[in-house]
Formats: C-alpha cells, structure tokens, sequence
C-alpha cells in the first residue's frame, strides 16, 4: 500500500490514484480517468441518483457492508481503503447480465437509459442488503433516483422480478462476480468466497496510521484517532472538516469553493460508533445519517416518518448526522426534533471537551457557539421518559428528497391532562433551529386542551418572523407553524387519528 496514494478496490481490481486534486469527485475520476461513463452526471448535488454507485467496506465480522452514494458529491480520496462498485462492474466477463440489470430489462424499465445506471445500482445495494424486498421497500431505496420519461411503474415491477432471477452456476463466474449475482446471507458463517475474498483485499487495503494525501497544492488528512482529529484541526482551524460529503461535495461543485486543507472524519476509530446508556444514546460525529436514525427509531418511532423522508438513501448512507448538526442548516431538518428532545452536543478542542445544549450551539445564520478549531464529537439524545410525548412533522413540496419549507418537533411531558413541560422547536422559520419559548410558556402548566394549543399558536409571532424565499411564503410559513401545533393536538389526543391528507 504505497503510504502516499488513495488505494480501492475497483469493480473488483485494486486501483492506486495519486496527483489528482483531493476536491475531485469519484464520479468526476470515474469517468474522465477511469473511463467507466456509464455513471452519468445529471444534478451534480445529489438530487437525482444518476451518479449512483455502491460503496463496500469491511463489516468487522469478515464480510463487505454495501451501501449506495451519490457519486457526484463523494470526494476520490475518501474513498481509500473501501470498494467502489459502477454499473460496469455488474456484468460479467462473460458478458452476462446481473439479475437487477435483466429485470429492468425484462420488465422494460428504461427508455432513454440515461437514469438507469443510478437505478440499476440502487436496487443492486437493496438486492444485497435486503434480499426479498418488499415492493414499499423498493420505493424508499428508490427515492434518490429521479426518472424524466420511463415512468416508475416498470421499475418498480423490476425490483420484485429480480428476486425471482437465478444466478449463473458458480463455476461461471469469478467469486467476486458470483457473489455479486447472489443475494446477501445474514450468517458470518454462510459468507460467500466472494465476499470473504473481496473482505481480505480490503484488510490489505487497512492503513494502521494516520493517512496523508496531497496533490495540486490541496492536503487531504484522514487521522485514525480522536486525538489526532483533534490535534490537526487544533493546527489548521481553517480547514474543512470532511464527512459524508453530502455538504461540502455542493460547495466544490456549486459555489466553485476551495480549501487548502480537508480532514476527513471517516476513519476516526470509535466516531462512528452509537451507545445507549443511562446517560442516553450517544451517537458519534461519524455515524451515519442511516445508522443515527435507525437508533434513534428505537426510541422515538414516532419520529421515523421524517426520517425516511430525510433526503434520500445514497444521502443518508453518506452523510452523518454530526455533519448535519455542524453545517447548523436553519432548515436542517434532524435539529428541529433533536432540540425538541433536550440534546446535547459535545464539542472537542483538543483534549479538552465541553457539552452545551444543541438549541444553544446556534447563535444565528452561519453563526455557531464553536471556537476556533472545535469541533462536534458527538450528541447525547434523552433516552425516552415515562409520560413524555412525541410528534415530529415536515411540510414540503415534495414528499421525498426535498428540503422541508416548515419543520416541527414537539415534546410534551404531562401529568394526566396538564402539561408540566413543554420542549417546541421549528426548522425554516428563522435563521437557526430554533424552540418556540413563547408557545411553550403558552402550554406550560395547563391542561392539553384546545384552547391552550390555540394560545400557543398565537404566540408563535412572538416567536419567529419567517421570511419569504423559493420554498414558501412568510405567511405560509407562519400558517403551517400553527396548524401543525393543533395537528400535534389533534394526533396526541387521538393516537388513532392521522390527520395527514394523502
């Protein structure tokens, strides 16, 4: 493993990168480098799936956990040490097609073709992590690809007819490209010699220090522990903190930004990690979107709506939620409920660490309680408390992969009708994520009635002042905030009544 060079496994062959700019996508190298132009480039922002491809690392346990990504916002040398899998990598030597790639065939699922790649690829991540998907599984893992002209009924009708297709006799196929073709098996023990030889490449792949990569004046650092995480930011204060992706892959394609210096929080040891205590579940700054929401599920499944329609899966596989709570988005939509629930966010400098709560890391737009060179290591979510109640609710204009207009949290602790605590917070109605005391102090103390949800949506103007932009109307804004105080009234007062309208 030469110590200065991006190194991957590349549709099964181990590739070594050096003196390309660390700003450069993968989605850029595939194809102006590596040549593979069946990813395609439509948004360049990780909107419309084109550039999907599937991304494998070693699950601990002697075997490769896949997960789609947005290709377009994935910075090359993040992926160091992992595997990258194109649509390319798919069909066989023998010329052979993939049971994903026949079924969208059989079933007619493309027209242009220019989306298919993406969607070949999402649902070759669901064929291998979730074998039988159900038809609204399909769905949700199909929410980050956009189709102009096939229309999704066809598509759809693939991801259950590749379940049926049977895959070529082993001795037909490489390892890899037989695993590839069979679907995933829960039981470390049943791993398939594919895998089990694609998992060893990349144990070879695995640096033991820290790693450094520099090309065209730009320096990419991906420390192996907390302290040298810390220690470098410490030093370069200015640099960008790199994670998923999913923000800073938009600054560089977008707004034409540069930076000197990039550290990536990817290979941290132990920042990645979730725990549950007594203390509540502690989810590290490298977790990602999809692992901190399934956690999180666990506790608060009322919240899992909003989760599912967090983006879309390639986003939620890449970023994390630590990279959420740090970009401070006042239209971010995980901090509205997060603050709702009394989180904490630990910050690091060093070797020295503090913890504020979440609503009190925002000062204003773009404006943060952090200091120079402190960073997020983690936030502590409340475990859940008898006699507390939860709703969470997102308008926007799209049901999926859409940026919430008006986003609420709300947490009610009550002895029988009265409320003693009250914890409301709204994403979109001000320059940060922000609780809604005046509303709260409305609540506080009374009993959970009409009356009283009224008196709160009233001082919901003392509260905010929205302004008007592309998603929504001032007013619109404030009209949403409020009704959806009284649908939290409505649905808490009648667990059996959803007053969502289809």
């Amino acid at each position: 493993m030469d110590p200065s060079a991006i190194g991957f496994v590349l549709n099964g062959k181990a590739v070594t990168v050096s003196g390309v700019d660390p700003h450069t996508s993968l989605l850029t190298w595939l194809r102006a480098h590596a040549r593979l132009t069946g990813t395609k480039e439509g948004c360049a922002e990780g909107d419309c799936g084109a550039c999907t491809v599937v991304l494998g690392e070693a699950d601990g346990a002697g075997g490769v956990r896949l997960a789609p990504i947005n290709a377009c916002i994935c910075l090359l040398p993040s992926v160091d040490g992992k595997a990258v899998f194109t649509v390319e990598g798919l069909q066989r030597a023998d010329g052979s097609l993939h049971p994903v790639q026949s079924a969208l065939a059989d079933c007619h699922g493309s027209q242009c073709g220019f989306c298919t790649p993406g969607f070949v690829m999402s649902l070759f991540a669901l064929y291998k992590r979730t074998p039988d998907a159900t038809r609204q599984q399909a769905i949700e893992a199909l929410s980050g690809n956009l189709c102009r002209c096939t229309g999704y009924r066809p598509i759809v009708e693939a991801s259950q007819a590749m379940q049926q297709a049977l895959p070529l006799a082993p001795a037909q196929a490489a390892p890899i490209e037989d695993w590839l073709s069979r679907k995933a098996v829960a039981a470390p023990r049943d791993r398939h010699p594919g895998e089990r030889l694609l998992a060893a490449e990349l144990a070879g792949l695995a640096r033991n220090e820290d790693f450094t990569y520099t090309a065209e004046g730009v320096t990419f650092h991906a420390p192996l522990s907390v302290e040298s995480m810390s220690a470098l930011f410490a030093r370069h204060p200015e640099a960008w903190i790199l994670a998923g992706g999913t923000d800073v892959g938009l600054w560089i394609n977008k707004q034409l930004l540069t930076t000197s210096t990039i550290i990536y929080t990817g290979r941290v040891a132990g920042l990645a990690d979730i725990a549950v205590s007594g203390a509540g579940i502690a989810i590290g700054a490298a977790a990602t979107l999809e692992d901190a929401f399934k956690a999180l599920d666990d506790h608060y499944p009322e919240f899992g709506h909003v989760w599912r329609r967090f983006a879309s899966l390639p986003i939620r596989s890449a970023g994390t939620l630590g990279g959420n709570i740090a970009n401070g988005s006042p239209i971010g939509d995980a901090m509205p409920l997060l603050i709702a629930l009394g989180a904490q966010v630990e910050l690091a400098h060093g070797a020295a660490r503090r913890s504020l709560a979440l609503e009190d890391l925002y000062l204003d737009y773009r404006k943060q309680a952090r200091r120079p060179g402190e960073w997020v290591h983690r936030v502590i979510v409340p475990l859940r408390r008898s006699g507390v109640a939860v709703a969470a609710y997102k308008n926007s204009k799209r049901n999926e992969q859409d940026i919430s207009a008006v986003c609420l949290g709300i947490a009610l602790e009550r002895d029988g009708q009265r409320v003693r605590t009250a914890r409301i917070a709204y994403g979109g109605m001000a320059g940060v994520p922000k609780r809604a005391r005046a509303a709260e102090e409305a609540l506080g103390g009374r009993d959970w009635d009409e009356g009283a949800v009224r008196d709160a949506m009233r001082a919901l103007q003392q509260d905010f002042t929205p302004l008007s932009d592309m998603r929504a109307s001032a007013g619109y804004r404030m009209k949403v905030a409020q009704n959806l105080l009284m649908r939290a009234f409505l649905e808490l007062g009648d667990p059996a009544l959803e007053a969502r309208v289809y």
